[in-house]
């Protein structure tokens, strides 16, 4: 019987004022999606 690989899930969370935020959000989520892993973005 083959024994599935088990992945943690990964959250990251941008807070704080400024400039920057959204955009390293989505840069992070693309480079994931490009990897083949599941993206969720939620507000």
């Amino acid at each position: 019987m083959k024994e599935k690989k088990q992945f943690k899930g990964y959250i990251q969370v941008y807070t704080g004022s400024g400039k920057g935020k959204t955009t390293a959000a989505f840069g992070l989520a693309l480079r994931a999606a490009g990897h083949g892993y599941k993206v969720y973005i939620g507000r």
